[in-house]
């Protein structure tokens, strides 16, 4: 049997054969690859550079434009990040810029960068509002369906292709379908009415009713079949406190609150409660919202409304008393609140809430990494669009504020919905995660 020869790398146990020890000099192969690991890092630490590719650059659309752009991955460069994040550019365009920009993403999508295209095309679509009637017709022939939002102001003449359509392509069906709820026009209405009245023979085809779309875009058909919103305006957004603000920046005033621990604890798990937001009925953001107390006040026990919705009640003070309406969901018996983390003493002064407020559909599409807690403004659903139903009235609930508890808590992730019904005087919160 041929002798083996220890290692020479300190600390190593293992052993190697001659013939290995001729290649490596004595070292066994995974401390060889180990040290060889080791000299590249030191290599790259010693010989890494920066690199600044918007060094001298100004115009917003250039920006832009670099930011879209693949980086090459190269482990002696370490770019420069902007001093404002994706979003701030796109919300400092003027409108000729918008333009630019509209252009430049057509432009990718005829050279076959379609990606890139309907990304730049649905953030201005959400931050600015902007209209793509004129692109539209060419989205259509490059076979460009989705996301929907896109065709939030498609022309009369694309409404009526899209319902020809629709009773005829069996593959983007889905997509027409939602299309066409964005749209939302008199006309949709009722059509989707009709379709409601009168299945079409395709409906047995779809997992919902043709009229179950329209949630997506943010509308129902009521029983009479009118169009009825789901979600409040203005929405105004809820903004993480900068470190550099300092602990001195005036926060919110006296309008809003967030965050606050409750004396009531949750009947399942046994959890303190947790009044996410706690806003005054007269900010702006409450503008069409019929409260009935001074403050709007949204409580829910955070663990438990990950697993099912969570609905509170107002007392005879206005304050929230949980509902006799809730009902266990599935695993909440089994939940150790002990196996969760706490939130922070301050964590509610991490917030302020915008002075100004933004477009309705500004958050709506959550992958885009917006800033996505608000109040108000259509959801950024980040599954399918779920709007709990009142248990008094059996209504669908209206969308009145988020919160991405990712900006909460360091190791956080997902959603949190927040309803309200207006004739019943509750609210309800849901959660969602990727």
């Amino acid at each position: 049997m041929t002798e083996r020869i220890p290692c020479i790398r300190e600390g190593c146990a293992n052993t190697i054969l001659p013939a290995t020890v001729a290649r490596t000099g004595g070292y066994c192969m995974p401390c060889k690859q180990e040290m060889e690991r080791e000299e590249r890092q030191r290599y790259i630490e010693a010989n890494r550079r920066d690199v600044n590719l918007y060094a001298g650059i100004t115009d917003p659309v250039e920006i832009l434009k670099i930011m879209h752009e693949p980086q090459v991955r190269d482990p002696l460069i370490r770019y420069v990040p902007y001093e404002q994040s994706e979003e701030q550019v796109y919300l400092s365009l003027s409108v000729e810029q918008q333009d630019q920009m509209k252009h430049y993403a057509m432009q990718r999508i005829r050279t076959g960068d379609e990606d890139t295209g309907k990304d730049i095309l649905v953030y201005l679509v959400c931050y600015h509002d902007i209209s793509l009637t004129t692109e539209v017709p060419e989205l259509l022939e490059q076979g460009i369906y989705y996301p929907a939002i896109l065709y939030k102001s498609a022309s009369v003449a694309v409404r009526d292709r899209l319902f020809q359509q629709v009773n005829t392509d069996d593959v983007n069906r889905n997509h027409i379908l939602l299309m066409l709820a964005y749209i939302g026009d008199d006309v949709v209405v009722q059509q989707f009415r009709h379709w409601r009245k009168s299945p079409p023979s395709w409906a047995s085809e779809l997992y919902v009713a043709p009229e179950y779309y329209t949630t997506e875009a943010g509308w129902e058909l009521t029983k009479d079949g009118q169009r009825r919103e789901l979600f409040t305006t203005p929405s105004y957004s809820l903004y993480k406190v900068k470190e550099n603000e300092g602990p001195n920046v005036e926060l919110t005033g006296n309008s809003l609150s967030m965050l606050n621990p409750s004396n009531n604890c949750c009947p399942w798990c046994g959890n303190a409660l947790t009044t996410l937001i706690n806003l005054d009925v007269k900010h702006p953001a409450l503008k069409e919202v019929s409260w009935h107390a001074e403050r709007l006040q949204i409580q829910t026990c955070v663990i438990c409304s990950s697993y099912g919705v969570v609905y509170m009640e107002l007392d005879a003070a206005g304050e929230p008393l949980w509902s006799s309406h809730n009902v266990m969901p599935v695993g909440a018996d089994e939940i150790d609140p002990d196996d969760y983390g706490k939130l922070a003493p301050d964590a509610g002064r991490q917030f302020r809430i915008a002075n100004a407020s933004r477009h309705a559909f500004h958050a709506s599409e959550w992958a885009m990494e917006p800033s996505l807690s608000q109040v108000g403004g259509h959801p950024g659903w980040v599954q399918d669009a779920e709007y709990p139903t009142c248990p008094r009235c059996s209504t669908r609930m209206k969308a009145v504020a988020q919160l991405d508890w990712g900006k909460v808590e360091k190791y956080g992730e997902g959603m949190y919905y927040m309803f309200i019904c207006e004739p019943c005087q509750m609210t309800a919160v849901s959660y969602q995660q990727s």
